[in-house]
């Protein structure tokens, strides 16, 4: 069985992983979170979104945070909804973006208020100018392994719409199991079919939630089929506003047990990131999802 003998972590916690959270989390923890997660030597680390702060509250400190952050923060990605999310992005010299799309016609309407077509002519123009700006563009794919009002949702539908997505500028392409139903056969069938279509799996990235237990599993199976990037959220952190049964990330920790166990290189201390998501918990109030950060982390008392 031959295994990429590298792979990169994409950390999502500090937008993904938080953007669900009741509790208002004050921008200068969300700072110190950041900083934490690149010093334990994560690649990357999605800081927030310039989403509007109706929709998602707790991001409502997106300049705040970035503008906090310095020039450091200038080389994190930051998600973007649309043209004037864009705006705010190069208004704060920022060099990567990422857009986020979806792979059926009900997510679209209820997250995107557009069409699974209509979304397209939407992304065309932020992805256009993005790139006439010098700026690196992702496109996350949401709801690929199932749809909690379509059901199981066709291969051919998520590759469709993912290729159109990447078609459109983007460097690379994250799909997501936003509801976490997705299975290993069903990541190999998937791969296997981006591959058929002519998308290379270095421009491929998956992101799994742990709803069913199968996240890495999932992650397993991505692996064999040469996958080298996977998104994770420290502590397992996460979810989605507009999905109520997408429930937490892959867990980084749980992430890194695996690969270290696997002899990948991954480049991550593993010490750093529990701590940094055991002292998040306090923030937040509550223990951590993560398997690996509650058996590494002595309980209270």
């Amino acid at each position: 069985m031959k295994l990429p003998e590298k792979v990169t972590i994409y950390e999502v916690g500090p937008r993904d992983g938080l953007q669900n959270e009741k509790t208002i989390v004050p921008a200068e923890v969300k700072v110190e979170f950041i900083r934490r997660l690149a010093a334990a030597g994560l690649p990357i680390v999605e800081a927030t979104s310039f989403v509007h702060p109706t929709w998602v509250p707790q991001l409502a400190d997106a300049a705040e945070v970035m503008t906090a952050l310095g020039d450091a923060g200038r080389d994190l990605p930051v998600l973007v909804p649309n043209e004037r999310g864009l705006d705010r992005a190069l208004e704060l010299g920022l060099k990567h973006i990422a857009i986020f799309g979806s792979a059926t016609e009900t997510f679209a309407r209820k997250n995107l208020n557009r069409g699974l077509d209509e979304q397209f002519a939407m992304f065309e123009p932020t992805v256009r100018r993005a790139r006439e700006a010098g700026l690196d563009v992702r496109a996350y794919v949401s709801m690929c392994f199932g749809d909690p009002w379509e059901g199981a949702v066709p291969v051919e539908q998520v590759v469709s719409v993912g290729k159109r997505l990447f078609d459109l500028g983007a460097s690379q392409l994250s799909l997501g199991d936003t509801i976490g139903v997705g299975t290993a056969g069903h990541v190999k069938r998937l791969i296997g079919a981006f591959v058929d279509a002519g998308m290379v799996t270095d421009h491929l990235a998956m992101h799994f939630h742990d709803t069913y237990g199968q996240a890495l599993a999932n992650t397993f199976s991505a692996l064999q089929e040469g996958i080298t990037t996977f998104d994770a959220s420290a502590g397992g952190l996460g979810g989605c506003p507009y999905a109520k049964s997408a429930t937490g990330n892959l867990a980084t920790e749980d992430l890194v047990w695996m690969l270290t166990g696997l002899g990948i290189e991954h480049g991550v201390d593993l010490d750093a990131v529990v701590a940094t998501s055991a002292w998040m918990a306090g923030h937040l109030g509550r223990p951590s999802p993560s398997a690996v950060v509650r058996a590494l982390t002595p309980p209270a008392g």
